[in-house]
């Protein structure tokens, strides 16, 4: 059964790095589409990436290659839910192949909400989102100790308007390596 599950892994591995080397320049697209408005899946911001992708170069790193899943580091979640949307699966898959393959590589998961609940009530909703998204990746293989958890509840908005637009992209957890 061991021995099935790290060839099942290696088979992903290898082929989250075929895919991140491929370079259609429709991924952007399709990810600004498939979401319908506010539940756009962003790659992530300055505050989440390195200086690599900044200059131009990925550096063979799939991390800093827009293309691959792995580059995708918000989980967006329903209105006062917790649980993980099916859409955003094969992305936390991939996170999941990255840190088996890389056990030394260590992962938090920052929880967030909107403004609405109190600041007790969403310090403890930001909480239960980033436990949801470990609980995910330690079920896909991910040795507990690589992934650390936050909640910043309402306190780091990633939208300031007071509108469902702007709290669907606050409703997020956020992966940060």
């Amino acid at each position: 059964m061991k021995t099935k599950r790290l060839a099942w892994l290696a088979m992903i591995a290898a082929a989250l790095l075929f895919a991140g080397c491929s370079s259609t320049g429709t991924r952007d697209e399709s990810a600004g589409n498939a979401g319908g408005g506010a539940d756009v899946v962003e790659g992530g911001s300055g505050a989440q990436t390195s200086g690599a992708q900044q200059g131009g170069a990925t550096a063979g790193n799939p991390l800093e290659d827009p293309n691959s899943p792995l580059s995708v580091r918000k989980i967006y979640f329903d209105f006062d839910k917790s649980n993980i949307r099916p859409e955003f699966y094969d992305v936390l898959r991939a996170h999941a192949a990255y840190l088996v393959a890389h056990p030394a590589t260590n992962l938090t998961i920052e929880g967030h909400c909107d403004e609405r609940g109190s600041r007790e009530y969403n310090i403890g909703l930001g909480e239960r989102r980033a436990n949801s998204v470990k609980q995910f990746l330690e079920a896909e293989g991910v040795n507990p100790s690589q992934l650390n958890t936050i909640s910043y509840g309402e306190e780091r908005p990633e939208a300031l308007g007071h509108n469902e637009a702007a709290w669907a992209k606050n409703r997020r957890a956020v992966l940060v390596y």
